[in-house]
């Protein structure tokens, strides 16, 4: 098993957050994984705070009354017998505190009161607590009607006392030397004690916040997908891969433009392609790559997207470019450039048209699209026909561009090795795990054929130095591109091209009609 192989089942054991040379988060670590998760820590944070409002207005609000008794001894005459009798009396109200919801007082409760419930329904309702180094015990009664709370309340101190002066008289006296007298009656309450809308909604905010954060932890601890650039990177580093060769930010405003540089030639994507066409100059400055294949590991990585803008910008450098489709399974570039889609590689593999009579031009630069479906990708990719026609195209353009299949679920990729100079590996930020990466690398390089670089796709704009928001600072004032320079961009094809794509050598009814691509069927930027 390669060191690739042994690399990605290894990164499961860790997550991939943790700083490099540590095992243990920071603070700032923390603060990256909660602004990564903000949504679930917010959407958990709401529900609990909704939890909070429907418990206030769903429960069914009680009030509490409550009844202070005085515990005295009465026999007591001069000042010893007083204290002692203070400290028996003491000793005591502990033991009053746990007979207030006894049967031999809910039961007269109850028919005095002629309550509908049960003993035991009753003395759910009643508790006592005695304070501290004190002779007073309190009775108090929660019930949902207030003024049935008091009521209650009072009835039950007054069976209380009696039931206590009952147990504490001597079976040969006429008088209890214990007595409870009532100093502070229940009064009505005015306010509910329960439900409290201001505990319950900070308990639920609190608890929903808790919940967020723990589960945005969880799925950050469990993801393994390549969020950043330096994580790229430092995974490359540490499987001896290939460099990375640059990363492209995912711009709303132009993800439904293929061609980046058309729409807005100084945006963030069309700089990060030219940021891509020029590393690879430096790749290999002995033996420059002439026919760079661009893959990825699965489907919707943005392969596609990388191929057909890293073609427009060896274009844009002056190169003679050819793009070729060899995705003969989902096939896209057709749709997206607006260029007829039923002849092209596959007509010409099969020997039904020449190379010159189905290359189509895209403005810049040209293109080979993949032509019919075949039922055999991986055989006719790897036939003597498809090595003909790219020796063909090497004879008449400066760079080849190829945008093949993805590499895990189909050999077509690797069918193509012998005549390619290099592979260029599309990484798509917060989707493409670190397994995935090695498990690609590793089978790109059993072809022989070395691995140029990583590209690090739809990478978010806020990234960790700023880079991006300092492109938007820098780029060219409006007003510089008016008058001749405007028409100087209008008449060079290199710059905004104004001429519709049409085929090379086809006949006027296989022309596509113009550089827009049909309104129906699509493909979205998230599948190019």
């Amino acid at each position: 098993m390669s060191h690739l192989s042994v690399l990605g089942h290894k990164v499961m054991l860790r997550t991939h957050w943790l700083r490099p040379g540590t095992d243990i988060l920071d603070l700032r670590d923390y603060l990256r994984v909660l602004s990564r998760r903000w949504r679930i820590i917010a959407a958990l944070t709401l529900l609990g705070t909704g939890l909070g409002v429907l418990a206030t207005y769903a429960a069914t609000p009680e009030y509490r009354a409550t009844t202070t008794l005085f515990v005295s001894m009465q026999d007591g005459v001069d000042t010893a017998q007083l204290n002692q009798g203070n400290v028996f009396t003491q000793a005591r109200v502990q033991s009053y505190a746990k007979m207030a919801g006894s049967p031999l007082v809910t039961r007269p409760v109850i028919r005095s009161l002629k309550l509908g419930m049960t003993p035991d329904q009753l003395a759910s309702k009643i508790s006592a607590s005695a304070q501290p180094d004190t002779v007073l015990l309190r009775i108090t009664v929660t019930d949902t009607k207030p003024s049935r709370a008091a009521l209650i309340s009072n009835t039950v101190a007054e069976r209380f006392a009696d039931m206590v002066s009952g147990l504490e008289r001597p079976a040969n006296a006429n008088y209890s030397p214990v007595r409870l007298s009532v100093t502070e009656p229940a009064s009505t309450p005015t306010a509910p004690f329960s439900p409290r809308p201001v505990v319950n909604l900070a308990l639920g905010l609190l608890c929903g916040l808790a919940l967020g954060a723990g589960c945005a932890v969880l799925r950050e601890s469990l993801d393994t997908s390549v969020r950043s650039r330096q994580a790229l990177a430092d995974l490359m580093a540490k499987a001896g891969g290939p460099p990375v060769l640059g990363s492209v930010v995912h711009d709303s405003r132009n993800a439904r433009h293929l061609v980046a540089t058309r729409d807005d030639m100084h945006g963030l994507r069309a700089e990060g392609f030219r940021q891509l066409r020029t590393n690879l100059r430096f790749v290999d400055v002995d033996r420059a790559p002439k026919v760079i294949a661009v893959t990825s590991a699965l489907p919707g990585e943005g392969k596609t997207s990388v191929a057909v803008n890293l073609a427009a910008a060896m274009a844009e450098a002056g190169a003679k470019v050819c793009l070729v489709e060899t995705d003969l399974r989902r096939p896209t570039v057709a749709r997206g450039l607006g260029l007829v889609g039923d002849a092209g590689l596959t007509s010409c593999l099969i020997g039904q048209a020449h190379v010159q009579q189905v290359l189509q031009s895209a403005g810049t630069f040209s293109v080979l699209t993949s032509g019919a479906v075949p039922p055999n990708p991986a055989e006719l990719l790897g036939s003597e026909q498809f090595r003909t026609v790219l020796a063909t195209l090497s004879e008449e353009f400066d760079h080849i561009v190829i945008d093949t299949s993805p590499v895990l679920p189909v050999a077509d990729t690797a069918a193509m090795a012998p005549v390619v100079d290099g592979y260029v590996l599309v990484v798509r930020a917060a989707r493409t795990s670190r397994t995935q990466v090695a498990a690609a690398l590793d089978t790109l390089r059993r072809g022989g054929t070395p691995v140029l670089g990583t590209i690090f796709n739809m990478a978010p704009q806020k990234g960790e130095e700023g880079a991006y928001g300092y492109a938007y600072t820098y780029r060219p004032q409006q007003r510089h591109t008016t008058g001749a320079f405007s028409r100087l961009l209008r008449n060079d094809g290199r710059a905004t091209p104004a001429e519709p794509p049409a085929l090379h050598g086809a006949s006027s009814a296989m022309r596509p009609t113009g550089m827009e691509a049909p309104r129906n069927g699509k493909p979205s930027h998230s599948e190019w």
